[in-house]
């Protein structure tokens, strides 16, 4: 009995002593949009991160979609309940930016939480996206991608196509298009997320301005002009002709058109590198991936692309102890080790040089060749104020625009510069809008 009883208060110490230990953690919380597998991703690193260490235990919580996750931060901080971290997609930057007094910008964080921090070691193209005109970083890239060319490799040799000698430009672009589609296919490429390829990445590729200002960084009063820069309607209008018999098929929105690429109707497809994970599992064929292509007519060589993808935002309102828990896990999210796995299980791109070089190291190229195609487009040359990205306001709505104003084309019921002329002159009312 009175073995019974000591084991008992034994057991009631060890429990309070455990209890003890987790409550001495401080907590703090982390709002994503991250589903499926992704979603068990994030747990693992929120896990991992709190194995590493006894001080902080950070929460991850699925809210959603890009834009519910955003609302949902959004209804929180007003009723004084927001997280310390949220996920915003890239075309929230501009209105995370007009939220004076909510964000926590990452450089004051981190500087102030007496963490070490070094931006040079953070890609360039990335990090670019999310900086002030001065560039301190504001939020931390977390899943970034840019858009890359997948190819059917077993396509291209029925086509009489070198696969190890993929399209460079536009027009070897068209070429291979033709002869894939004398070899038996339907339809040579096809495109996703037009918005961001054809438009903000092609002008970016091409060194060639989507708006004033600087894309928008140096204001809000800033004016789109992509209808008229040396590359969007030259390729728009190329594209509307090669609708016509089936060169290009465009497939709808974001990545609806998947399937024309996996199911080997189309035999190249331009869209995010982020992919790579559906296209390994889905694609019943050997498939290859390669920059994206650059018109000659217009440059001798491609600029950079632009990223997509979304980032870690700080909120205020948290204690300061929550705030070091937060630049710690920065630091964490950012280690050479934790972006290599993250980059080589998703597709997403490594935010840092050194993860990325870790990948080769540890031999990922050489077994998924390509895959480090986005961090050499991305870094492939200092951006310059046309590559640095774009930052418009009401910029959801304004890709909804110019979805709307180019299947206008597709569906040739436009001219690609009726079509282009009109997107600019909405999106200009929404930008005044944005403004007031």
């Amino acid at each position: 009995m009175r073995k019974n009883g000591v084991a008992l208060v034994a057991g009631t110490v060890a429990v309070l002593v455990f209890a003890t230990a987790a409550e001495a953690k401080t907590q703090f919380q982390w709002w994503h949009a991250m589903s499926g597998v992704n979603n068990e991703r994030v747990d693992k690193i929120a896990s991992d991160f709190n194995a590493s260490q006894d001080e902080y235990e950070i929460v991850p919580t699925y809210k959603g979609n890009y834009t519910e996750t955003m609302t949902a931060a959004v209804a929180a901080f007003r009723a004084g309940e927001q997280p310390q971290i949220v996920q915003v997609f890239e075309v929230g930057t501009a209105t995370m930016m007009k939220a004076e007094g909510a964000v926590y910008p990452v450089f004051e964080l981190m500087a102030e939480a007496g963490e070490p921090f070094n931006q040079n070691d953070y890609l360039p193209a990335v990090v670019s996206y999310y900086t002030t005109a001065d560039n301190k970083l504001l939020s931390l890239p977390f899943n970034s991608s840019t858009p890359v060319m997948w190819y059917n490799k077993d396509a291209f040799k029925a086509a009489g196509l070198d696969p190890d000698n993929p399209p460079k430009t536009w027009q070897e672009v068209g070429e291979a298009s033709k002869a894939l589609k004398a070899s038996g296919l339907p339809c040579g490429f096809s495109v996703g997320w037009q918005s961001w390829v054809l438009v903000e990445n092609m002008s970016a590729w091409h060194d060639q301005p989507v708006g004033t200002k600087g894309n928008g960084f140096e204001g809000t009063d800033t004016e789109l002009v992509f209808n008229k820069n040396a590359i969007v309607p030259k390729l728009i209008a190329q594209l509307a002709e090669w609708q016509k018999d089936k060169t290009f098929d465009y497939g709808g929105r974001r990545g609806d058109s998947l399937p024309k690429f996996t199911t080997g109707e189309c035999g190249m497809w331009l869209n995010s590198s982020a992919y790579y994970g559906s296209i390994k599992e889905q694609a019943g064929f050997d498939f290859g991936i390669t920059m994206l292509p650059y018109d000659s007519d217009v440059v001798d060589a491609p600029q950079n692309s632009i990223i997509g993808g979304a980032t870690l935002w700080v909120l205020k309102g948290g204690t300061p102890e929550q705030y070091k828990g937060v630049a710690k896990f920065f630091n964490y999210l950012s280690s050479p080790e934790v972006q290599a796995w993250w980059h080589q299980e998703t597709g997403y791109v490594p935010i840092t040089l050194a993860a990325s070089e870790l990948s080769r190291e540890q031999g990922f190229y050489d077994k998924a060749p390509g895959a480090d195609t986005a961090v050499r487009e991305l870094s492939l040359n200092i951006p310059t104020e046309n590559s640095k990205g774009v930052r418009f306001g009401n910029f959801v709505q304004i890709r909804d625009v110019i979805n709307e104003e180019l299947e206008a084309v597709w569906a040739g019921s436009k001219s690609a510069q009726d079509a282009l002329d009109t997107a600019v002159e909405r999106g200009n009312e929404l930008l005044r809008k944005f403004e007031r």
